[in-house]
C-alpha cells in the first residue's frame, strides 16, 4: 500500500452568492516512502489547494469529496482532533513565503519546539535541544545564539530553513513543501534542495514539492504530476516527461521556460490566454481555448486519463505521441 494514495480528489469553494464551484476536478495520485513527487502547473491551478487537503487546511468553505488515504486511513471528513494527531506528526508541510509564515512575536526556537511541547512528546529542555539540533541539521550556522533569534532578524533563506525545521521537528512520512524557494536567490535555493534530498534519503520521508519552476522539480523530484485548471493533465517520470511531454498544456510549458542556451535577443514563448477562473471552465478539456490542436471535441468532452507505457498518463484528446499525429 503507498504512503499517499489520492482517490477522485473533488474540492468546491462558495462563490460571493454562496454556489459552489469546483476548484479540484477529481484528482488522483499515489506516492510510495522515500518518492519525491513534483507538482507544477501555472498560478490558478490548484497545486496549493491539493497540498491543503492533504493536510486537512482547507477553508471553511471548501467542500472536499473523493479519499485522501494516509498508510489505507481515509482523512477526508475526519474531525478537527484527528487532523491535528496527523499533522506534524504524520504530514507536514513548509509553507510558501518564508517572510510571512512565521509568527513574528516567538523565538524561532520556540516555534519549532511548540508542537512537540505541545503535544507531550518531549518537556520543554528536550524539544529545546530538539530545536537546536534541527536547526544545525538545516545548517542556521551558530544556531546555538540564533535559537532565540526572531524572525525579523534572520534573512529570507535562514527563515525557510527555520521552517524546514518546524516541518522535521515530529519526524513526519510525508513532507509537503510548497514553493519552497520563493524570493530566494540561486545559491540559497540551492542549499535548500540539498537539504530536502538529504532528508529524504536519510530519514525515508516522502517529499511532495510544489513549484512553477521546471528546473527545479527537474533536479529534485522522481515522478511529475501536471495540474491545470483543477484536473491532472499529464503525468509520469520527471526525466521522460520533461524530455518527451505529449500534452499541449506540458508542451507549452517546457517551452515557456527560460533557458541559458536562449540567445538574449529571443524571446520567451508565452502561453496565450489564462488560467480560467473558478466557475468558467467548460465543459470539455479545460485547456482547449488555449490549445492550438484543439477541436470542437475538446470544447465538448472532457477527454478521460489515458495510460501510457513507462508508468506514464496524459488527460487529452489530440496528444502528441511517438510515431503519431494528433488528429482532430
Amino acid at each position: 500500500m503507498p504512503l499517499l494514495c489520492v482517490e477522485d480528489l473533488r474540492i468546491s469553494l462558495l462563490d460571493a452568492a454562496g454556489r459552489p464551484v469546483e476548484a479540484l476536478a477529481g484528482v488522483d495520485l499515489s506516492l510510495e516512502r522515500g518518492e519525491r513527487l513534483g507538482i507544477v502547473g501555472e498560478s490558478g491551478s490548484g497545486k496549493t489547494l491539493l497540498a491543503l487537503a492533504i493536510i486537512g487546511l482547507l477553508p471553511p468553505v471548501a467542500r472536499p469529496s473523493g479519499r485522501v488515504l494516509l498508510d489505507g486511513r481515509d482523512l477526508v471528513g475526519r474531525d478537527e482532533a484527528a487532523l491535528c494527531d496527523v499533522r506534524g506528526r504524520r504530514v507536514a508541510m513548509i509553507f510558501q513565503e518564508p517572510m510571512t509564515a512565521l509568527n513574528p512575536a516567538m523565538r524561532i526556537g520556540d516555534q519549532i519546539a511548540e508542537g512537540l511541547v505541545r503535544r507531550g512528546t518531549l518537556g520543554r529542555a528536550a524539544a529545546r535541544t530538539r530545536a537546536l539540533d534541527l536547526l544545525d541539521r538545516v545548517r542556521i550556522a551558530d544556531a546555538r545564539h540564533r535559537i532565540d533569534a526572531f524572525p525579523h532578524e534572520l534573512s529570507g533563506g535562514q527563515r525557510q530553513r527555520v521552517g524546514i525545521a518546524m516541518a522535521l521537528a515530529e519526524q513526519p512520512d510525508l513532507l509537503i513543501a510548497d514553493e519552497p524557494t520563493t524570493a530566494l536567490d540561486v545559491s540559497v535555493q540551492t542549499e535548500v534542495l540539498a537539504i530536502l534530498d538529504e532528508l529524504v534519503r536519510d530519514e525515508g520521508m516522502a517529499l511532495m514539492l510544489i513549484s512553477h519552476n521546471l528546473g527545479l522539480v527537474a533536479e529534485a523530484t522522481d515522478r511529475l504530476l501536471v495540474l491545470y485548471a483543477g484536473l491532472a493533465l499529464e503525468e509520469g517520470p520527471t526525466a521522460a516527461l520533461l524530455s518527451a511531454a505529449v500534452n499541449p498544456y506540458t508542451q507549452a510549458l517546457i517551452a515557456a521556460r527560460p533557458c541559458r542556451r536562449r540567445h538574449a535577443a529571443e524571446r520567451l514563448q508565452a502561453i496565450a490566454g489564462n488560467v480560467p477562473t473558478l466557475g468558467t471552465s467548460a465543459a470539455g478539456c479545460p485547456f482547449a481555448p488555449r490549445c492550438d490542436r484543439a477541436s470542437q471535441r475538446c470544447a465538448s468532452e472532457r477527454p478521460p486519463l489515458r495510460p501510457l507505457a513507462g508508468r506514464r498518463g496524459v488527460r487529452c484528446h489530440h496528444p502528441l505521441l511517438a510515431g503519431e499525429e494528433g488528429s482532430r
